[in-house]
């Protein structure tokens, strides 16, 4: 026993010894099905607290010759599997935490040959009279245990991309941990001698020109969660049972930190669920784990509309990205996709796999984001947010001339890189003019089903707030009147949906006229006894 070769069941134990532990033994289900396959070089990526060093610490309590797990796993879901002990504690391990050798690195320059050292150190111990002094390198040694015991190895790296996420301007160091990676991993001999390889970082694998540095490996990732989407964070099922048990709102919860789409799975952020249960209170808990310092500098850049796009994505709309061209470092930033893709694996932003598109998840992201939007370095928010605000005003005060103004001031100081050419971009306009209605009101709802058909925007008050903000059913036209609007919302009624609500309605029927140029509205209050 070890502490990276063969490692004990401790770290594990830690999380089994927590107030709130969440079952997620199924991943070892699918690693125990892939073992010794093409499909067993696994690499999971997750935004911070999302468990992955739980799940990396539970592959090496199963796996591990170093530690007698079966009573640890019984109790689980995997102790229940028919081959719960076929593999259990059978394979020598490698567990190896990156942020753990960076920070006790005394030389960042020898990096890879301070982490080599460290396991040959150990592998020596284990393996006396097979590793000797004439070999230097971790594959190397593999090789040779392999040849001479028929022993194969499951190595499993946390935190895999700490070199290339916080050393991003040492280039020299970072080609030299990729080629240790590829050595590792890459080319018929580790087949021969790696049962298993599991790597979990923020970031997926690191796209070299030639594309080949690691290219074996099966990538499960924010943009894309395969098989993996319900093992790492909390799922809809698993919050609903917690948060029965504690007492919690079930609703408030998923709206406060619910939201990231992975696969068929709604998949929650396990830090912020644990402590608004054991804490209580409901705010943000992201800051306590990652900084948004990182992110201002991206957003400034303001690549393509960037900022515009972060502005929509804040007042609750989806937009189009494109993950492809993201080369997985901090560097090689070349465009707003970039940046937005970026933000997705930090998990600043959701991601819609089947609609390519991206979107703040729930309102503990979105209070992040828009605290670092609002930082002294994005100055000109504060005015926009001012001129959304007076909008809002402005509607719940049925002031339609002012509406009108407001939103016409909007598009064409803040956001006219939104250029007006249908009524989808009006919509576009529309929501980001209403970002300050986001504390009064939760996201608005598009097209809700509503009466004999779909109301173009529906802003239902949050609960605290339902005595001063009405709720608002909005409906849009483009080059015919205010009038045609409004009278669809009293024709189709739009309101209908709303029946059970008991705050004050209003309605909202807003039109464009493009060879006017100019916006036109109508507010009227709803009337339950019309």
């Amino acid at each position: 026993m070890g502490r990276f070769v063969n490692p004990d069941n401790s770290a594990f134990q830690v999380a089994l010894n927590s107030k709130i532990y969440v079952d997620k033994t199924g991943l070892l289900e699918y690693t125990n099905s892939v073992l010794g396959t093409t499909e067993a070089y696994i690499c999971n990526s997750r935004p911070r607290r999302f468990g992955k060093s739980y799940a990396a610490n539970m592959l090496a309590a199963y796996y591990s010759k170093g530690c007698d797990s079966r009573e640890m796993f019984s109790g689980f879901a995997i102790g229940k599997k028919e081959d719960f002990t076929t593999h259990l504690n059978k394979y020598d391990v490698i567990h190896i935490d990156i942020q753990w050798f960076l920070t006790n690195c005394d030389d960042i320059d020898n990096f890879v040959a301070f982490l080599t050292k460290n396991i040959l150190n150990e592998l020596k111990v284990i393996y006396p009279m097979v590793v000797t002094s004439e070999i230097t390198t971790i594959p190397q040694a593999l090789s040779n245990i392999r040849e001479k015991t028929g022993n194969k190895f499951i190595v499993i790296i946390d935190e895999w991309d700490v070199i290339i996420r916080d050393e991003a301007a040492k280039e020299k160091v970072q080609e030299d941990y990729i080629n240790f990676l590829r050595g590792m991993f890459k080319g018929v001999e580790p087949t021969k001698y790696i049962k298993l390889a599991y790597i979990t970082g923020i970031l997926p694998i690191k796209k070299e020109k030639t594309q080949s540095a690691l290219n074996n490996f099966d990538e499960f990732t924010m943009l894309s969660a395969g098989a993996f989407a319900s093992y790492i964070g909390f799922t809809d099922d698993e919050v609903k049972a917690l948060c029965k048990n504690y007492n919690k709102d079930f609703e408030k919860v998923k709206r406060w930190y619910d939201g990231y789409i992975l696969e068929e799975y709604q998949v929650y952020n396990p830090k912020a669920v644990v402590s608004v249960l054991l804490k209580g209170s409901f705010k943000s808990y992201w800051s306590e784990t990652a900084s948004y310092d990182a992110i201002v500098p991206l957003i400034n850049m303001n690549y393509d509309g960037l900022k515009t796009s972060i502005i929509e994505m804040l007042s609750g709309d989806t937009i189009k990205v494109n993950t492809t061209t993201f080369r997985n470092d901090t560097v090689n930033f070349k465009s707003k996709d970039d940046v937005l893709t970026y933000l997705i694996h930090l998990g600043y932003i959701g991601y819609d796999e089947v609609k390519k598109s991206a979107f703040i998840p729930n309102e503990e992201i979105r209070q992040e984001l828009k605290n670092a939007v609002e930082s002294k370095r994005w100055n000109e928010f504060d005015s926009f947010q001012q001129e959304s605000e007076n909008l809002l005003d402005a509607t719940i005060d049925m002031d339609s001339r002012k509406v009108a103004e407001q939103i016409e001031k909007i598009h064409s100081q803040y956001v006219s890189v939104i250029q007006y050419n249908n009524e989808n971009s009006l919509s576009s306009v529309l929501t980001i003019a209403y970002l300050s209605s986001m504390q009064y009101y939760y996201k608005p709802i598009r097209e809700m089903p509503s009466g004999r058909g779909f109301a173009d925007f529906v802003y239902l008050p949050k609960p605290e707030y339902t005595d001063e903000y009405p709720a608002l059913v909005v409906e849009l036209k483009w080059n015919k009147n205010a009038k045609t609007a409004m009278q669809q919302i009293r024709d189709k009624k739009y309101t209908e949906s709303l029946s059970d609500y008991t705050g004050n309605i209003l309605m909202v029927g807003l039109n464009y006229d493009k060879s006017g140029k100019k916006h036109e509205c109508i507010i009227e209050k709803y009337s339950k006894n019309k």
